[in-house]
């Protein structure tokens, strides 16, 4: 049994939080869902008036941003599983928007860039994108916006998951 379980509602403690920080309102996982979900619903619109799915234009982006990568990193770029990316890169190689080569130092690798096509869709849809997300910007102010960014780029960079899988 837990030592807060006796405690007054308002002073309970588990793991050095108090119990208001384990309701669903301050929960980071959700939170970071809701937001998710705030941001991506007009992202989504946009990319299904053009037929794509988020994860075809993240993998998108991604080679447009870095240039031909294999697979494995573009999963890790795109944070996709790799079967799924595999689904992905077929379903954008059926409508011409990637390219697929053998790696010339490991033919058993492809390598996968970006076709013309692929680029004429990202330029054709990034004034919406870059609109879309100035609103949200403007929404929090720009000071705020860029703080999120910071954290949450500092959260995925600390090996949080890693400390966490350690212990028992």
């Amino acid at each position: 049994m837990h030592s807060w379980i006796a405690l007054a509602p308002s002073d309970r403690q588990y793991g050095g939080m108090s119990t208001e920080n384990l309701l669903t309102s301050r929960s980071l996982p959700i939170a970071l869902l809701r937001a998710r979900e705030r941001v991506m619903g007009p992202i989504r619109a946009m990319l299904s008036d053009v037929g794509i799915t988020e994860q075809q234009w993240r993998v998108l982006r991604v080679l447009q941003e870095t240039g031909p990568l294999d697979p494995t990193r573009i999963a890790e770029e795109a944070c996709l599983l790799l079967p799924s990316l595999t689904r992905i890169l077929q379903k954008l190689n059926d409508k011409k928007l990637i390219r697929r080569k053998q790696d010339t130092s490991d033919r058993r690798k492809q390598i996968i860039q970006i076709a013309p096509k692929g680029e004429a869709l990202i330029q054709a849809n990034l004034v919406t994108s870059i609109a879309i997300l100035e609103q949200i910007r403007d929404q929090m102010g720009p000071d705020r916006y860029d703080a999120l960014l910071d954290l949450l780029n500092e959260l995925d960079g600390s090996g949080i998951n890693a400390s966490l899988q350690d212990q028992p």
